[in-house]
């Protein structure tokens, strides 16, 4: 390779010169008499007359391309020249000259050429990147511009640091890009060939190895199917032999070696031992020999001793490539293992049956098999055998007595923990259903006694709870400890765990026993009507969608005369009645088939909502009292956000941006305490007026004198006695009920 000459010798330096003369010339500037580039524009940046600018990259023609710089339009696009350059070899007579084929790459991104030559086994000389990628000056006197891809075409020579290099072909990408160029390429030249390498490739050709080598590639194999396993499920009868019976077996091809693996599937007490592998992992034969081999008999290559034992202990050994005495063999191949198949391991018959998804996937695509219709092999399985405890005993709980019928060492019964963790306790959620319950009874002075009936979600246990009275003569009190209650009419001493009552069986108006005592569940409090409402799907009694279907069913067919009734009940056309008389119309109409529950269920999803009207000097004079308790006194920036926010300068704002402004200040209000106020100074529209909002809230400026509350203790979800709520359901929007019941009215 021709290096580029290093500064230092004469001929450089009047190289140097020339270029120096050639690219600047004396000019004055303010007078003075200096250098100037013959490159360097006029005033403004426009061309002198008569210069001539010349592009120092490559230039493209407009409109063809994207806008972007070269540098991102022509990002990892380069064009490939193939290309030779000749050599002289004075220093050898095996040859005069030689040829070196190398790659000519042109980076579009900024016009930089790499030359790389592709390495050649054992040809001594150092091959690789021989110009490394930059910009290449062209050939003198031209050294002052640059290579663009405008001097590359095929069948051209181009000349790098005095080395000439003949292209004689590209690719397909720098066909076609040469093309939209408008480049006309020229025919592909020839690739002249060096001699000494073909004398060379002649020489290799005609040697024999005195020593024949047989190669054995496997890893080609290896590495394409490692991990790949077929997988086959077999059955080799046994029955023929003393106490045999049939094996069900799983064979494993490896296709990375061409090895077989077969396990045995050993039935629970079958009385086997569980040995790890039915057969290793190896080639399987297709024939059994009659007799084992010899260590050393089967092998890949065959040696023979030339000299024997005739020069004393010394040997000669050479390959035999004629594989005298070789011993041949057939293994099993994947070719071989199909569905229905039977194969020879070592002399047991074993048939294939089945095969997994992977398998089949295998031998459709590589054979085209598409019927994998498995044999059957298995017998049919024994009737399980039904499992019969001895009956409860008494002693214990039914649980920990079965225990010791369950394993040799009794464990306790084990509780429903995840469950508890549910249904515990948390803050205010009690998950406690209480009803209020009385006796059905006829005696008159157990008729009128009243109990709360407890039920904790958390391990379905029941406490009964009666209320104390005055001048019954009774004292109230715990009634029944917590505890789980078995349903009324089961016999004692049986196999089976018995019934308990669960929560699904407790609702208002239902009748349960608990030992021995009859009750009638006659309310619930708050918390239970909503627990079972939220859990609709757990109480079909609370469920709104399987009630409102029911009463469908129930007064489908008179369906004009139920509507009739509701506007007989209504002669003023308000649209609304009173709970009692809707309770007694809806009894009438079920005829006994919705139960109290049910009908307070409709009640409650139906009811008109009442509407407090809230004083607001009484509501302002709250919030004042708990602002100024807090010292707030924000009330020029809490004005000034909301004139902020008040893009349309209306002195309006929606209900929900106010809420959040006034979170975002740390209004120490409660949020109900705000929503109210915000609906007091709202309009038809949702729009709070702030300003009049903020000037009710200013306990500086515009004082509202104080009321004198009166306290209420707080009554917690413990203390209920079981009174009726304080605000209990009392009129029912009939209307929407008909219409979800039995459609609109034509």
């Amino acid at each position: 390779m021709a290096l580029p000459l290093l500064p230092g010798n004469s001929f450089n330096r009047s190289l140097g010169k020339e270029k120096f003369h050639k690219s600047q010339h004396w000019g004055y500037c303010n007078k003075i008499a200096m250098l100037v580039g013959e490159d360097k524009p006029g005033i403004g940046g426009e061309p002198l007359r008569g210069q001539k600018l010349k592009p120092k990259y490559t230039v493209f023609p407009r409109g063809v391309g994207s806008d972007a710089p070269s540098w991102v339009a022509f990002d990892k696009q380069v064009l490939s020249f193939d290309a030779y350059f000749g050599e002289e070899v004075p220093e050898k007579n095996q040859e005069l000259y030689r040829i070196r084929h190398c790659k000519i790459y042109f980076y579009l991104e900024d016009d930089t050429i790499q030359v790389v030559e592709p390495q050649v086994k054992n040809s001594g000389i150092p091959q690789g990147t021989i110009v490394r990628r930059h910009r290449i000056p062209l050939p003198p006197p031209n050294e002052d511009q640059f290579y663009t891809v405008d001097y590359f075409n095929i069948n051209t020579e181009v000349i790098f640091y005095a080395q000439r290099y003949k292209i004689v072909d590209c690719d397909q990408f720098t066909k076609n890009f040469l093309r939209k160029l408008g480049v006309r390429l020229n025919p592909p030249a020839y690739h002249p060939e060096d001699p000494y390498t073909r004398a060379r490739q002649k020489i290799a050709d005609s040697i024999k190895p005195l020593r024949p080598y047989e190669r054995f590639d496997t890893l080609r194999q290896f590495l394409e199917y490692d991990g790949h396993v077929l997988r086959f499920y077999c059955m080799w009868d046994d029955t023929e032999s003393m106490f045999g019976d049939p094996r069900e077996l799983i064979l494993h091809y490896f296709l990375a070696d061409d090895t077989i693996e077969i396990k045995e599937v050993i039935p629970v007490n079958s009385g086997r031992d569980a040995v790890p592998l039915f057969l290793n992992r190896k080639k399987l034969p297709k024939y059994a020999p009659a007799g084992l081999y010899q260590p050393g008999a089967i092998t890949d290559r065959t040696v023979l001793n030339v000299f024997g034992g005739l020069v004393g202990n010394k040997g000669r050994y050479i390959l035999d490539n004629r594989k005298t005495g070789t011993v041949h063999q057939e293994f099993y191949k994947d070719s071989d293992l199909t569905i229905g198949a039977v194969i020879n391991v070592w002399g047991r018959r074993v048939k294939l049956c089945d095969c997994d998804e992977f398998t089949k996937e295998y031998y459709t695509t590589k054979y085209g098999i598409k019927d994998f219709t498995p044999v059957p092999f298995k017998a049919p399985p024994p009737p399980k055998i039904e499992r019969k405890f001895p009956p409860y005993t008494g002693f214990g709980s039914e649980e920990d007595s079965l225990g010791s019928c369950m394993s040799l060492l009794p464990q306790p019964p084990q509780k429903d923990f995840k469950k508890f963790l549910e249904k515990d306790r948390k803050g205010l959620e009690s998950n406690l259903l209480r009803f209020l319950a009385k006796f059905i009874t006829d005696n008159p002075i157990d008729k009128d006694r009243q109990f709360i009936i407890s039920y904790f979600l958390s391990d379905d246990t029941i406490s009964v709870f009666e209320t104390p009275q005055r001048n019954t003569g009774i004292l109230g009190g715990k009634f029944l400890e917590r505890s789980r209650i078995k349903k009324p009419g089961q016999e004692l001493f049986k196999s089976e765990i018995s019934e308990y009552f669960k929560a699904q069986d407790l609702f208002v108006g239902a009748k349960v026993c608990f030992n021995g005592h009859n009750f009638l569940l006659v309310d619930a409090d708050e918390y239970a009507f909503n627990y079972m409402e939220k859990h609709a799907d757990e109480f079909p009694m609370a469920n709104i969608s399987l009630i409102l279907n029911k009463l469908k069913a129930i007064g489908e067919p008179s369906s004009r005369e139920i509507k009739q009734i509701f506007a007989a009940t209504d002669p003023e056309h308000t649209k609304v009645m009173e709970y009692n008389p809707f309770r007694n119309l809806m009894v009438n109409i079920a005829g006994g088939k919705l139960s109290e529950h049910e009908i307070m269920t409709i009640g409650r999803y139906y009811s008109v909502q009442n509407e407090f009207e809230m004083d607001i000097n009484f509501l302002l004079a709250v919030a004042q009292e708990q602002l100024k308790k807090n010292s707030f006194e924000y009330f020029g920036q809490l004005s000034a956000t909301f004139v902020y926010n008040d893009r349309e300068k209306c002195g309006l704002l929606p209900h929900e941006k106010c809420r959040t402004i006034c979170k975002s200040f740390r209004l120490p209000l409660a949020d109900d305490l705000l929503q109210a106020l915000l609906t007091m100074f709202e309009d038809g529209k949702e729009q709070v007026d702030y300003k009049k909002f903020v000037n009710g809230l200013n306990w500086r400026e515009n004082p509202v004198p104080t009321f004198q509350t009166i306290k209420v203790p707080i009554k917690y979800e413990d203390d209920w006695s079981g009174q009726p709520p304080s605000l209990p359901v009392k009129r029912i929007k009939y209307l929407p009920l008909i219409e979800d019941v039995f459609g609109t009215e034509e």
